[in-house]
């Protein structure tokens, strides 16, 4: 795929995005769902190995194709290593499979009840890095828990100014302001952070894409699907089991999943091969569905 077709892919491609970027402190907790506990490896290098042959053993089971699976978001570890005697991102783009790269360091402490993007002094040459093995956007998250107006301002601000370098460097930024699904102002935090997103697009000379917590009242974030200047609007699962993120998902027009957990949730790293390739084609099935058959 050229990058015009990966533009294209993303623009109308039937399908959704898997999120393949646990990283730092969540690692564990993704091995823990896969069956490996903790004491299984020795060290850093030993635990990002064995999340590695997870991403591996999902990317290339025939189940994970790009006729339902659009495009995958990678660590910069799993960016860097290979699946199948390829880089990652080419055994992905041999699959009809558009790769994302997540390019945020964590997040700041809670200030204003947000935690935005912890600085990232060395992006330009991690966008230089992507871009040469052929990466088509990035993906970059930060946190809202709270309605408080200056600190969603302060949050979707960051995003569109990383979003501005990235798309400097050549490559699609998805911006994703996480709305916490537990936050008990939710349905406030949507409306202001659907607020400050509008005027921040408007200011925008080129495209976006956005990943977004779904929102509470289902078909609030239309105009983003049907704004100019967005690309794709994506949802994260954020917590919710794989059924009802899909009830959710399905009830908001034109907006596709980029799930992780909802994903990977019944995948075993004890399971047979026909058994991983057919809990996973089921996932994907699940997920193809809320994304694609709207009510």
């Amino acid at each position: 795929m050229q990058t015009s077709d990966m533009a294209a892919k993303m623009a109308a491609g039937n399908g959704f995005i898997a999120a393949l970027d646990q990283s730092g402190g969540s690692t564990p907790k993704a091995l823990a769902g896969y069956g490996i506990e903790a004491g299984a490896w020795g060290n850093d290098e030993e635990m990002f190995g064995l999340i590695h042959q997870m991403r591996s053993r999902i990317i290339s089971s025939p189940a994970f194709t790009g006729e339902k699976v659009i495009g995958a978001i990678l660590f910069e570890r799993t960016m860097d290593g290979t699946v199948g005697g390829f880089s990652t991102p080419a055994a992905l783009i041999a699959k009809g499979v558009v790769p994302f790269i997540k390019i945020d360091k964590g997040l700041e402490d809670e200030v204003n009840g947000v935690q935005l993007m912890k600085p990232m002094p060395e992006l330009d040459a991690l966008l230089a890095k992507a871009s040469a093995l052929d990466v088509y956007g990035t993906k970059e998250r930060s946190v809202i828990n709270s309605a408080n107006a200056e600190g969603i301002a302060a949050v979707v601000a960051q995003q569109f100014e990383i979003g501005r370098q990235v798309l400097k460097a050549g490559m699609m930024p998805m911006l994703e302001p996480e709305i916490n699904i537990k936050s008990e102002t939710r349905a406030e935090c949507d409306a202001i952070m659907l607020k400050e997103i509008l005027k921040n697009l408007d200011a925008m000379s080129e495209q976006v894409m956005l990943k977004l917590s779904l929102p509470v009242q289902p078909g609030l974030f239309g105009p983003l699907v049907d704004h100019p200047k967005v690309l794709r609007v994506v949802a994260l699962s954020g917590g919710y089991k794989r059924p009802e993120a899909c009830v959710e998902l399905s009830k908001n027009r034109g907006i596709i999943a980029s799930f992780s957990r909802a994903l990977l949730e019944d995948l075993r790293f004890q399971m047979s091969d026909a058994e991983f390739d057919a809990s996973l084609g089921g996932a994907i099935d699940d997920i193809f569905k809320g994304s694609t058959q709207k009510v």
